[in-house]
Parts: C-alpha cells; structure tokens; sequence
C-alpha cells in the first residue's frame, strides 16, 4: 500500500513541476467539476494529430474524477511552496 501512495505522490510532484502538465490537468478538473469532459473527450476522439496511445491516456485520465480533484488540491496546497 505504501508504494501505490508514494508512486500517486511522485505522479502529482511531476506534474507540479510541469508548467503545460499543470495547466492541463487544472484544466481537465475545472471540466470535470463543471460537468463539460464529455466535450472534451469527444474532442479528443476526432482529434486527428493525436495517437490512439494519448487519446486512451487521455480519456482514462479525464474518466477518473477522484485523480483529477487530488491534482487540484495537491496543486492548489503545494503552489506557495514552489
């Protein structure tokens, strides 16, 4: 069970780090929070520069509310120390 814990927190200390990433995922919560990731995944779906290998990163990612809330608050608490 710790490694699970310590490989979620080196996933959200990476994409802390990664100014794009971050704004990515902020983006993928706010969307999430305000009902609109179907837009989103279907724009993803006819988004012909995009592999097959990203789009299903994509959308599991945009299906899993509870990562993208933590990304937020984990982002959200840590700013002031970065």
């Amino acid at each position: 069970m710790l490694g699970l814990w310590l490989s979620d927190m080196e996933s959200l200390e990476a994409i802390s780090q990664d100014d794009e990433a971050k704004r990515i995922f902020l983006r993928m919560a706010a969307m999430s929070r305000d009902g609109q990731m179907g837009s989103f995944l279907n724009e993803v779906a006819r988004d012909e520069e995009l592999d097959d290998e990203t789009k299903g990163t994509l959308k599991e990612l945009a299906e899993d509310d509870t990562f993208l809330l933590a990304v937020e608050d984990y982002l959200q608490r840590t700013t002031v120390l970065h």
